[in-house]
């Protein structure tokens, strides 16, 4: 981080020496740890002072902190800065990495939320994503298992506790790092795709004000 101390010093040159290393300890643990930390382990996050100087630091470089189950934290491309991201073109994934990372999140966690099984807007699924469900017609054996490798390496996917049926597939710790905004629009398009028909696609519907018939071909 020392490039960055010049670009931090005017934020950190007024605390003690003890208050900026808890500073700098919280920040680089939620800009850097491949899992969202727990508040109790650093005092940078526990106290809010010191939270909220992790904070700017993060503004600084267009990221944010992001709250995970109310004890963990983590931190996040900013809402504005991952628009300004997308709306420029960029894009880290492959068309077929974003396939086979989309069928992951179908499978584990749009279908279950659609049918009531999973409930919160959290990416923790009790329901794996098997090799049988991910495969298509248009992805190969082969791109099908390169992706999968790509996708676990980013952290996007991991594989499931339970091996008895073969590998299977849940979200990864990456997908955490989504701000609740982020988020709950990644989700909603997810549960449109899987199940739209369903009550909840109804209400996201609903709640963007979009017409039913829109989104059931009424009006063709």
């Amino acid at each position: 981080m020392s490039e960055q101390h010049a670009l931090f010093d005017p934020l950190l040159q007024d605390l003690s020496d003890r208050s900026r290393d808890e500073v700098l300890a919280a920040f680089s643990a939620v800009q850097y740890a491949a899992h969202p930390v727990a508040e109790v382990q650093l005092a940078g996050l526990r106290d809010v002072t010191l939270r909220r100087q992790v904070q700017r630091m993060l503004k600084l470089i267009g990221r944010t902190l992001v709250h995970v189950d109310g004890t963990h934290w983590t931190a996040g491309y900013d809402d504005d800065i991952a628009a300004s991201l997308v709306a420029q073109g960029w894009q880290p994934l492959s068309v077929i990495d974003r396939a086979v990372l989309v069928l992951v999140l179908i499978h584990s966690v749009a279908i279950p939320r659609s049918e009531g099984i999973l409930t919160g807007d959290s990416w923790k699924s009790a329901r794996p994503t098997t090799v049988d469900e991910l495969r298509t017609t248009r992805i190969s054996g082969e791109e099908r298992r390169l992706a999968l490798q790509r996708l676990r390496a980013a952290g996007l996917i991991q594989l499931s506790g339970d091996h008895s049926g073969g590998p299977s597939y849940i979200p990864g710790p990456q997908l955490q790092r989504l701000t609740p905004a982020a988020r709950r629009r990644l989700q909603d398009q997810l549960i449109l795709a899987a199940a739209p028909a369903s009550p909840i696609a109804e209400a996201i519907r609903a709640r963007n004000g979009v017409p039913v018939s829109t989104t059931t071909g009424e009006d063709a």
